[in-house]
């Protein structure tokens, strides 16, 4: 007798699988990618006032649907793709920049995820349960209802949101990757959040910089090699003496 999986279960356990699979790829190759790295060894042990043993907090998922499985045409599905992108993209903007302005929100809940300056892959979803409920579920959940797909789009859609918090905080600049080719929304982008000089700036996540850049809270950069290996990245000559 066949087994039968439903694709509400799969849409709250494959997004989760693929990114374990996909931080743990980076871990993984470890040393080997060094030349790569945003930032060096002693970064990381110094800035951080989070280690990688506590990065590996668990993320409550809601992204769930009572919707009926049902064959859907292509124009369709990248028609909800690109709604529900955008929709989580401006949720996450607003909610993410609330979260930096509001004095007592960032004290008690998003200076949490900042322990990390040096981020790495699995550290991601090192974030207070408040936020992650905030950004991730409600973000998740309206982008789900907002644009209608189906519980079988919404594993796709869902996979490809892990696999882009978890590239955005890997700590690599990775020469062939497509998200770096194609999205300005990267790690490189990102990084430069997570530094004190950026913490104002590139409020942004998972695709676009669209919100930063309508509202003055983007913050350009470049990427220079460091002697001793890896990159270092720097912000635009105007932003450097503020």
């Amino acid at each position: 007798m066949a087994f039968a999986i439903s694709d509400e279960l799969l849409s709250i356990f494959v997004p989760i699988l693929v990114y374990w699979i996909y931080s743990g790829i980076y871990m993984a190759f470890g040393t080997s990618l060094d030349k790569y790295k945003l930032h060096s060894e002693e970064d990381e042990k110094h800035k951080n006032l989070a280690s990688r043993g506590q990065g590996t907090g668990e993320k409550e998922n809601a992204e769930s649907s009572s919707a009926p499985s049902q064959p859907t045409s292509l124009i369709v599905i990248a028609r909800q793709l690109a709604i529900a992108m955008l929709v989580l993209d401006t949720w996450t903007y607003f909610t993410h920049r609330l979260l930096h302005q509001n004095k007592f929100l960032y004290r008690h809940v998003h200076s949490r995820h900042h322990r990390m300056v040096v981020s790495y892959a699995f550290g991601a979803q090192y974030t207070h349960p408040l936020e992650a409920l905030l950004i991730d579920t409600f973000g998740g959940g309206l982008a789900l209802i907002i644009s209608g797909m189906s519980p079988r789009t919404s594993i796709f859609f869902f996979s490809i949101i892990f696999i882009k918090i978890v590239d955005d905080h890997c700590g690599f600049s990775l020469p062939g990757n497509p998200i770096h080719i194609f999205c300005k929304n990267n790690a490189v982008y990102h990084d430069v959040h997570h530094q004190i000089y950026g913490a104002k700036y590139n409020f942004s996540q998972f695709f676009f910089v669209i919100w930063d850049k309508i509202l003055g809270t983007y913050m350009p950069s470049s990427l220079e090699k460091r002697i001793e290996g890896g990159f270092q990245v720097r912000p635009a000559k105007e932003f450097k003496d503020e």
